[in-house]
């Protein structure tokens, strides 16, 4: 999952070194919650119009995890 969240947004920025995916454990809902991590001035484009890129990407991961029967969140920090 991680590898998924790292490379779509490495397609998206203009800067790809500074792309950092990190993972909290699942808590008490099982919940795994990813973190993302981009360079300041990449943030609109990982975020998009009115928060429509972020929304995609949250649901390809979803749908990624349901194949794998887990449960994920993701952050955009």
């Amino acid at each position: 999952m991680k590898e998924l969240i790292e490379n779509i947004a490495k397609g998206l920025v203009e800067s790809p070194d500074e792309v950092v995916v990190t993972a909290d454990g699942p808590n008490e809902d099982n919940v795994t919650v990813y973190h993302l991590h981009v360079a300041e001035a990449d943030m609109g484009r990982v975020i998009g119009k009115q928060g429509r890129i972020a929304k995609a990407i949250r649901t390809v991961i979803r749908a990624a995890a349901n194949r794998k029967s887990q449960k994920v969140m993701l952050e955009i920090d």
